[in-house]
């Protein structure tokens, strides 16, 4: 599969405005949409849907905790059927939304502390998985590629559930596969990083943790944070970068799933 480009957006709330949605809709396939828990409201939802159908941009839905204060970024403490029930009511917020504008929505990806909690505990992802595949019609999971790709599969596979996993072009990883936290220095990439962790991932499929460490991605989609004013202002030169890898790179990040 062809690396594609994704982006978090539609996280504006009223009068607060985050991210620059309009310098990054032109560049990307996947728009992660905000469905008003952590953050989006119903005019945003509206807004950011018509900017996705105008640049042809696949949509779908990015749901979080009920957590506007903390940007969603704070874990819940949550039972699995309340996790069954918010993932599913805003998935079917943002797909009504988007049925009522001529497009369709084709995949979920969870935001924050739900999408770090679904990649550390068992549960919480049995329970998103769960989720999604009850939906009334077959949309993907996007969740993180790691080292664990394999396992993630077979999960799904139990639910009928079909995965995209994404790297992360602004993110540093740590040493087990996973996002550096946000609470360390050198979470988030500077430009010079950001580009050639992009380049390594298109070409090998791998990228290099924190501590100097080579790790085999599967990576269907990559993601450049549209908050992130570094990575918005390179997104231009990394559409350039993965849409000039060649068929072979492309490959080869399907096949380093271990």
């Amino acid at each position: 599969m062809t690396l594609k480009l994704n982006s978090d957006l539609g996280e504006s709330f009223g009068s607060w405005n985050m991210g620059m949605d309009h310098a990054v809709m032109p560049h990307i396939d996947q728009a992660n949409i905000a469905c008003g828990f952590h953050a989006g409201d119903a005019l945003v939802m509206q807004k950011t849907l018509a900017l996705a159908k105008k640049y042809g941009v696949t949509v779908g839905a990015h749901p979080g905790y009920p957590d506007l204060v903390g940007f969603g970024r704070r874990s819940l403490k949550a039972s699995d059927a309340e996790i069954q029930a918010l993932v599913l009511y805003q998935i079917a917020a943002l797909d009504g939304m988007s049925a009522s504008m001529g497009l369709s929505l084709e995949y979920v990806k969870p935001h924050g502390a739900l999408y770090n909690d679904m990649m550390a505990d068992e549960a919480v992802r049995g329970s998103i998985m769960q989720a999604v595949a009850s939906y009334h019609r077959p949309i993907f999971l996007m969740l993180q590629g790691t080292p664990d790709a394999v396992k993630h599969r077979a999960e799904a596979a139990k639910f009928g559930l079909n995965l995209w996993f994404e790297a992360f072009a602004d993110r540093c990883y740590a040493d087990d596969g996973k996002l550096l936290s946000r609470t360390l220095e050198g979470a988030v990439h500077n430009k010079e990083k950001m580009l050639a962790q992009v380049v390594q991932l298109a070409t090998t499929g791998t990228v290099t943790s924190v501590s100097g460490h080579t790790l085999n991605l599967h990576a269907d989609t990559l993601c450049v944070h549209g908050d992130n004013m570094t990575g918005v202002q390179a997104i231009e030169e990394i559409r350039q970068l993965i849409s000039g890898s060649t068929g072979s790179g492309s490959t080869n990040l399907g096949n380093n799933a271990k």
